[in-house]
């Protein structure tokens, strides 16, 4: 009972952490904390001359809707990726039991987080501190200010080949095509280790994430994502979330090892 009551509190810091954490950053670091001179950004402003986020959103010259920008995710969706859902998630027998020990807390050392392991797709998306879109003619680059880590889906019409001779990565390969307003990036050749979520959702190989980018204005972006893992679910499921934007904010340097001392004493 003293080693359960021990774990559920150690859990209940993190979750006290993370909380901070996520207002911290949800507040943004503004961009004239570290520089002078900084131009001021060029944006739909409101008559106090606050950013309108809800003004129309922006579009590159091709006509697409430009993503670009830091963006703050909404909070919850990292601890439990199947918040608010109306069905149950469709886990096959074996991924439920592993996910019940994982969401006790017994297993909480092996997370990738607490390791300093890549967050892994989705699960980098909902991280409590800003992201930044970087969109090019070829590439949409996602840099993450969580442990400074990056990824890019290519969508210059190119196709994953699915090689057994390809590393599995914790990101996957993604590509990106347009369907409307709406960027569809398809990620696969993951490694089977990313935790979906803190509560500790499986994933194998076999896994493949859908993420649905769609600009609704200027400061409001909806992201959709199916999981389809037929090795740990028996059924594709996922969820929606907004992020927004943080307007006049920038990254900071995040390293994840800097004084970290908990699961050294394995």
């Amino acid at each position: 009972m003293a080693v359960l009551q021990k774990r559920n509190k150690r859990r209940t810091m993190m979750a006290k952490s993370m909380i901070l954490v996520a207002i911290l950053t949800g507040l943004g670091v503004s961009v004239s904390a570290q520089w002078q001179n900084v131009p001021r950004a060029v944006l739909p402003r409101l008559p106090d001359g606050r950013p309108n986020l809800t003004a129309p959103a922006p579009r590159r010259s091709d006509g697409k809707p430009d993503l670009s920008g830091v963006w703050n995710p909404a909070l919850g969706f990292i601890r439990d990726l199947g918040r608010d859902l109306k069905e149950p998630v469709p886990f096959q027998p074996w991924a439920k039991a592993e996910y019940d020990v994982r969401a006790s807390g017994a297993k909480w050392r092996e997370e990738p987080d607490a390791n300093c392991l890549p967050q892994g797709v989705p699960k980098i998306l909902w991280a409590p501190a800003p992201w930044r879109i970087v969109q090019t003619d070829g590439i949409v680059f996602f840099i993450h200010e969580a442990f400074n880590l990056w990824w890019q889906a290519f969508t210059d019409g190119r196709e994953y080949n699915g090689s057994p001779d390809n590393a599995p990565t914790w990101h996957g390969y993604s590509t990106g095509t347009w369907s409307g307003d709406t960027l569809v990036v398809d990620s696969r050749g993951f490694n089977g280790r990313v935790w979906l979520d803190q509560l500790g959702k499986p994933s194998t190989e076999k896994l493949h994430v859908t993420t649905r980018l769609t600009r609704k204005d200027f400061g409001h972006m909806e992201i959709a994502v199916t999981i389809d893992d037929p090795g740990a679910y028996t059924a594709p499921w996922g969820n929606t979330v907004t992020a927004t934007l943080l307007p006049e904010a920038d990254l900071m340097e995040f390293i994840c090892l800097e004084n970290e001392k908990d699961t050294r004493r394995k």
